[in-house]
């Protein structure tokens, strides 16, 4: 719904995304950024939240439970009957996120001088409602590699992303991703590089915290999915001693996944389970502890290209890293020297770094993170993004459109 207050002079730009703009930190970001010198709107499934922002919902009334059922099986074996025999375009047309959230947007009837678009499913729908105005697209991570660990998503998913990619990525004014290898992988489907905009949080003035005990405290937070393999974390647990303990803040919607992780760390010693933490607050919450995790799997290629907000949100909290040999991150914390890097993906392979940590060690490495936290905070990617935008409204002969004042 349309705020009552006056819009800001200057631009005004729309920010899609099929997702909850209260919780998705990138989204969340560009909001934040925008909104002092633009009239910004966001079209999500929740508000944002945000003073500032308008807000126009592009999620459906969800149907009562049976006919959810009725109406989603033949949906399913129609859109799965589409995807095999390559009917790309009307498939997606056809998708009722897509033609509610299209039939939204044109309904307010409001012509923006700049759309961004958060991956891969809204930049059709971006395009179509910018027109002639300009569209960055934020690729966030590479859409043909999301799931591709799983039969299902190669078998019906895959072609079906990389030809959404190919057909519609040319037409953006400008594409920006989380990671340089993805930037890469992108440049070889589409022949354009993405920019390179880290998805890392705001700045925290905080400081490291000081290990009262010899234990020694590791952390892990995000998304409880299945392709993360978050129980191996839990096997890494059984090869460490008893000065060890694992503290896990999942978050997500899979609850069988999660209550399986519980299952499987019963009986093993010095596991943890916190309830969730609001975004905003999560360096502030994981500056208790040691040991920032992060042991992303070798399974997907945006796994294996992954530069995650929580390795940012780890040295903002000011720990010390334990991270797996993935490619981006490992560059970032050799770089800094922030902490230590399993020899390969296995839970032996990280244990055997991990146990040769001490307490000074440690120290050392979350004064590392502290020297590093601002040139790895969101301050610099806040003026990347906005130097993006106001390449593109710059005034022209035939326009005066600028930021407002």
């Amino acid at each position: 719904m349309r705020s009552d207050r006056e819009p800001p002079s200057g631009a005004r730009i729309l920010v899609l995304s099929f997702s909850d703009l209260a919780l998705d930190p990138r989204v969340n970001r560009q909001l934040r950024f925008l909104s002092p010198s633009y009239h910004v709107t966001a079209a999500g499934w929740a508000d944002p939240g945000l003073a500032g922002v308008d807000f126009i919902s592009v999620r459906g009334a969800r149907r009562p439970f049976f006919l959810r059922v009725m109406l989603g099986v033949p949906r399913r074996i129609r859109a799965a009957f589409e995807l095999v025999i390559r009917q790309y375009r009307a498939h997606y047309w056809k998708r009722p996120e897509v033609r509610y959230c299209l039939d939204r947007l044109r309904a307010q009837d409001i012509k923006y001088d700049l759309v961004v678009a958060n991956d891969i499913d809204c930049l059709p729908v971006a395009l179509a409602i910018a027109g002639s105005a300009p569209v960055i697209y934020d690729a966030h991570e590479f859409a043909p590699g999301q799931f591709e660990d799983r039969a299902t998503f190669r078998l019906f998913q895959q072609a079906y992303r990389s030809w959404l990619c190919v057909e519609f990525m040319p037409a953006a004014r400008i594409v920006t991703t989380v990671s340089s290898s993805i930037a890469g992988a992108y440049f070889q489907m589409i022949g354009t590089r993405p920019t390179v905009i880290w998805s890392a949080p705001d700045f925290e003035e905080l400081t490291p915290s000081l290990s009262t005990s010899e234990s020694i405290r590791l952390v892990h937070h995000g998304m409880a999915g299945r392709s993360r393999q978050i129980e191996r974390m839990i096997r890494m647990m059984r090869w460490l001693d008893r000065r060890f303990e694992l503290n896990l803040v999942l978050v997500g919607d899979d609850k069988r996944y999660i209550q399986r992780l519980r299952r499987e760390a019963r009986g093993v010693p010095g596991i943890r389970f916190l309830p969730p933490v609001p975004m905003r607050g999560l360096p502030r919450f994981l500056n208790q502890f040691d040991v920032g995790l992060c042991m992303l799997p070798d399974s997907n290629r945006n796994l294996r290209w992954a530069l995650p907000n929580k390795f940012f949100e780890f040295v903002q909290a000011r720990l010390a890293l334990a991270v797996s040999p993935t490619a981006e991150i490992v560059r970032l914390v050799r770089e800094h020297d922030l902490g230590v890097v399993g020899e390969d993906f296995e839970p032996e392979a990280m244990a055997k770094q991990l146990m040769a940590l001490d307490p000074a060690r440690i120290a050392h490495f979350k004064r590392r993170a502290h020297g590093a936290a601002f040139a790895l905070s969101a301050e610099p990617q806040r003026e990347h993004l906005l130097g993006l935008v106001a390449s593109l409204l710059r005034p022209t002969s035939g326009g005066s459109v600028c930021p407002a004042s």
